[in-house]
């Protein structure tokens, strides 16, 4: 094991996580980092170590299963192993042809792209999204109405390199301002003077995940068999370009 990924590992122990848990979180902390994405990096383990209210014991359940639909609840779990049940068991038991899965308590989910990469890789085409607290204001200004409620997706290729895309709709995000990277006064829809459209997507976003989640921070995935492959074509068009997700 490499000495980093030890270190996170027992930081997440000493909190009293289980070592399945703690590789969970370690491995999503890790990865977060190499694409960039720091505020959902190693410097979460100092932002859990501070938090009144963690249980490092709960555990997710899956409490509704249908055709074609899940519900979840995390009963305290972090979000982040929330996802890490519900991907894995979409993988153990692929949709066909899809499948809705809600997750209540579920909060935070970190990087979503790490989620939908995950099941992208396992050949299924995922949309993920999920809410945190109220923290983007209307562009006119007042009070929070929105989370900065990312929005990711994920679409397998038989070249091996799926597309993800992975977008928040926070000029900055939450960890940046965890971090000291950035103000809570930057916490305001990406955009400039086309922030509505942000927001827009945040408010819709955020009814989506409350409508069908309820009340507190919730997650809904959609993932579903492709039927067709369109990145291998996409990445010729592009000539090299750098697309979403890409290194």
């Amino acid at each position: 094991m490499e000495p980093r990924r030890k270190e996170v590992e027992a930081r997440l122990a000493g909190l009293g996580f289980a070592p399945r848990d703690a590789a969970i979180l370690a491995d999503h902390f890790l990865a977060a980092e190499a694409r960039g994405k720091v505020g959902h990096g190693v410097s979460r383990v100092e932002w859990l170590e501070g938090l009144p209210s963690l249980d490092p014991s709960a555990q997710p359940v899956r409490v509704a299963s249908q055709a074609g639909f899940e519900r979840w609840e995390g009963r305290g779990a972090l979000g982040y192993l929330t996802l890490a049940a519900i991907c894995a068991e979409v993988r153990a038991h692929p949709p066909t042809p899809a499948r809705l899965v809600v997750a209540a308590d579920c909060f935070p989910t970190g990087m979503l792209g790490y989620w939908v990469r995950g099941l992208a890789e396992a050949g299924l085409v995922a949309v993920l999204t999920a809410t945190s607290p109220r923290r983007l204001p209307h562009p006119a200004g007042g009070p929070p109405l929105a989370g900065t409620n990312p929005l990711a997706i994920g679409i397998p290729s038989s070249d091996g390199r799926p597309l993800v895309a992975d977008v928040s709709m926070g000029k900055v995000t939450y960890g940046d301002v965890l971090r000291g990277a950035a103000s809570p006064e930057e916490l305001v829809p990406f955009g400039g003077e086309q922030a509505h459209k942000a927001f827009a997507l945040a408010v819709g976003l955020q009814l989506l995940v409350d409508s069908l989640a309820g009340d507190g921070y919730g997650a809904v995935l959609l993932v579903a068999s492709p039927e067709f492959d369109p990145v291998p074509e996409l990445r010729r068009l592009a000539a090299g370009a750098r697309l979403p997700g890409d290194r």
